[in-house]
Order: C-alpha cells, then structure tokens, then sequence
C-alpha cells in the first residue's frame, strides 16, 4: 500500500487534535532548545504527547520535551480576551534523519488547523558583531545553507503555490509589533540574518568566517525550513533567535550544547517576558492600533 500524501497525513493529524481540543489556534509558536518550559506557562492548557499525534515525528534532542500544549496566554484578566495559542515544545531537525516534510510536519499541521501566525524560536550561535550571549535577535532574513527545500517535489496546491515569494518572509509588520513590546518592556531586541546549516556538528571557524561574510548575524540548524513551509500555506511568520553561544572562530572555548542549554535557561524569564508580550500584541482577533480602517 502507497504511503499516505503529506496532504492526508496532516488530515489525519488535524482530525486528532479537533477531537481532543475543540478550540482551533490562532498563533503557533515553536519553542526551540531549553525554552519549552514556556508552554507549561499557558493557562487553560491541554497538553497532548507528540507520540498521541499521528504521522508526528519523535524528538530526540535534550531540552526538546515533545508535547504540543493548547491553550490562553497566562495572567490573562478575567473576561479578557486571549488568543488560542498552540506551543510546540521541541522540535525535529535534519540533521536526525527526518526528511524535510516530516521536520515541517508539525508547523503545517498548525497552519491547516487554524493558525494565521506563527512565531519561531531557536537557540543560536551569535556571528553578528556586538552579539552576546542572552540576547535575543528578531530574524529579519534567512541564508539556506542546509541543502535541501521542504518545497522539493511534486506541488500541492491544496497547500500553497509552487513557486512562493519569499521576499517578505518574517513579516515586516509583525516585526514592527515586536519591537515596540520589547521597548515598552525595556528588553533589549535587535535584528539579523539566520543562517541555516545542516548539522549537527557545529561550524568550523572557516564556515563562520564565510557566513559572516556573506551578511549572516547568526546561526543555527533549525527554522528555516519551518519558515519556508509556513510561508508556502499563506501563514505570517516571525522569527526570534536567542543568542546561546559566540560562534567558532568568534568563542574563545569549545562549543557544546550543554552550554547552549544553560544559556537558554539562564534568558528564559526575559524570553517569557517578551514573547508572552509579543503574542499579545500578535493577537490575529485584535486590530492593531493605527491600522487603517
């Protein structure tokens, strides 16, 4: 018997959700290493185990939790209104073994069960100059080195069209609302170019030199192709690194991912702070102020 189409494969997997959570998200957010602890955050949550969710793909990286959480953003008052936020808890990468569709599976099965806008996050090496550990950057711009498209093949037009304009990718208006929440927070957010390489070994001080030469601020081995595929379905999306580690060449010590964890750790409260205040202002049911009208 033939595999089932990745068009039928999110089906199936839509058709689960909608019968254990009747509340359809509006914003999807993908929590990267270290920061999964966030989904824990929502109120009213229904959490549902990856392995529950058919066609998804297992996660095997630490601080990768794997489970999908429901549910209003906390803190919100009562009779106010929340937006439905799905968070994912850990992700899959290429760099595991899992083909380009099942690594963007998760966020095109949140796209086709009702989300507008989807906000991603990773843990990130900083190329860029001035980039320190624990900053968070917004992702104005990717560079695709991992060699492979979640587009490749035959086009579903159920899904998107074949040939998607990427020029505006991590939507420049959703970027602008993420920048005035982080100055009324006083949390310090700047911007920058994500470059995506396969993995998993970390970059050689040769690579980085490269990437910095060709505009990179940043790298990483996620993301983009959850970018590419969101965009393909007609989402809005935004992209927010958080600088765990100096890039070889740039680090005066060896790379680890114990150390991207602890970094990720020690900025989860300002993380939290920020995307709790951007996903409010993010809200697809809420005009934003000075929208025209």
């Amino acid at each position: 018997m033939p595999s089932p189409t990745v068009r039928a494969r999110i089906d199936d997997a839509v058709r689960h959700l909608r019968s254990v959570s009747p509340r359809a998200p509006e914003l999807a957010v993908v929590l990267g290493s270290g920061l999964g602890p966030y989904a824990g955050t929502l109120s009213e949550a229904t959490p549902i185990p990856y392995a529950d969710i058919p066609h998804m793909p297992h996660v095997t990286v630490p601080g990768h939790s794997g489970q999908l959480v429901i549910g209003d953003l906390p803190d919100t008052p009562a009779g106010a209104r929340s937006p439905v936020v799905a968070a994912l808890a850990g992700r899959v990468h290429l760099y595991e073994g899992w083909s380009p569709d099942d690594v963007v599976f998760p966020v095109r099965m949140l796209v086709a069960w009702g989300a507008r806008i989807v906000v991603l996050t990773n843990a990130a090496g900083g190329i860029g100059e001035g980039l320190r550990p624990g900053d968070l950057v917004l992702l104005r711009d990717h560079l695709n080195f991992q060699g492979r498209n979640p587009l490749t093949g035959p086009n579903d037009d159920s899904l998107g069209p074949r040939f998607p304009d990427m020029s505006h990718l991590y939507d420049p208006d959703l970027r602008a609302r993420a920048r005035g929440v982080a100055e009324r927070l006083g949390i310090g957010l700047t911007e920058g170019v994500y470059a995506a390489m396969p993995g998993p070994s970390y970059e050689t001080p040769a690579e980085i030199r490269m990437l910095r030469i060709v505009g990179a601020d940043l790298v990483g081995m996620s993301t983009v192709p959850e970018a590419i595929a969101a965009r393909h379905m007609g989402a809005r999306v935004l992209g927010i690194s958080c600088v765990t580690n100096l890039a070889a060449g740039v680090s005066a010590t060896a790379l680890s991912h114990e150390e991207v964890e602890v970094t990720a750790r020690g900025a989860r409260a300002t993380f939290t702070r920020l995307l709790d205040g951007i996903l409010r202002a993010l809200d697809p049911g809420v005009e934003p102020a000075g929208a025209a009208r």
